[in-house]
């Protein structure tokens, strides 16, 4: 009988070292040195802290990883993944602080992964985070071998009384408005690619537009004290992601009369898709909604186009 071994049942120790010494080497702050050892964190300075809350959050980038494979461009999909956990904890007021990502494959294919990798790290440099650590799964009795999927993880941290929403102080009234998306991100894909031609390759790149990261963008406003409530918008569309955020007794009357990005209406027009569903499943344009108190809604605009950002009144809350 010849014998068994490790890289005879498809699991390669050798290559799956080899990729882990190229993110431990990589040049970037936002690289943990610690990366290869049994855990990974950071240090922070906890008097800056009255009373620190530590969030965390969990996500993939679904379908999206398709799209990359048939346009067989791998180095965005990393930001899309840094990006969905991000944003859930910088609407919540909290800094992001370390991410962590999962890879599972049937084969490390390290030209590949080396790409999706570069894109998390630049992920993590847009958040201002710090990659401390992950995990590479080779797996070829569960995935073909051209075949991977990502998760990541984050965690952040904020001040109790920084976090948001603040319901108590929401009131019918209050101006909702929005930050612009970068596109569909990464959410609904499984719809907008059965709606797309395969032959439309313009609209499919457009689908590959990476989900923004909004960490930078809130940092600068969220310190004025005027946002009582941000939403990050993903699955589930604008309104019943923002109603994750308002209290019982008000709701959203959103003015949907925004410039939508074309690619909506491409997928619309190809899917022949109902107008009710596509608010529904995508985000129309919008990544995050926010919540600022009606008196203070001018003084907040003016200071979002100090710090250089675009904010697009969609909205108010109102009894309901």
């Amino acid at each position: 009988m010849t014998p068994l071994n490790y890289s005879g049942s498809g699991v390669d120790i050798a290559r799956g070292d080899s990729f882990a010494s190229f993110i431990a080497r990589y040049p970037s702050k936002a690289v943990s040195p610690a990366i290869g050892g049994f855990s990974g964190g950071i240090t922070f300075d906890p008097t800056r802290y009255r009373e620190p809350v530590l969030l965390s959050t969990t996500d993939g980038v679904g379908t999206k990883i398709l799209v990359a494979k048939k346009l067989h461009r791998f180095d965005t999909i990393g930001i899309d993944l840094v990006a969905m956990s991000v944003n859930d904890l910088i609407v919540c007021g909290a800094e992001p602080m370390t991410f962590l990502d999962y890879i599972a494959c049937g084969r490390v294919d390290e030209v590949l992964l080396r790409e999706v990798i570069k894109g998390v790290i630049r992920g993590c440099e847009m958040a201002e985070c710090t990659l401390s650590g992950g995990e590479t799964a080779e797996m070829p009795d569960l995935y073909r071998p051209d075949d991977f999927d990502l998760a990541g993880f984050c965690v952040g941290i904020v001040d109790r009384a920084d976090m948001i929403p603040k319901l108590t102080e929401m009131k019918a009234g209050d101006v909702i408005f929005g930050l612009p998306s970068n596109g569909v991100h990464s959410n609904g894909l499984s719809l907008a690619r059965k709606a797309l031609p395969e032959s439309d390759l313009d609209a499919w790149r457009q689908l590959l537009a990476p989900t923004k990261i909004y960490v930078q963008e809130l940092k600068s406003i969220l310190p004025g004290g005027r946002i009582l409530g941000a939403a990050h918008i993903t699955g589930g569309g604008l309104e019943a992601n923002f109603a994750r955020v308002i209290p019982r007794g008000l709701r959203a009357l959103f003015s949907w009369s925004w410039q939508v990005p074309e690619i909506f209406d491409r997928i619309q027009r190809g899917g022949a898709i109902d107008v009710a569903e596509m608010r529904r499943v995508f985000n129309m344009g919008i990544g995050v909604a926010l919540v600022v108190r009606k008196a203070e809604a001018e003084a907040f605009r003016s200071d979002a186009a100090l710090h250089g950002i675009e904010v697009l009144g969609i909205g108010e809350l109102v009894d309901g």
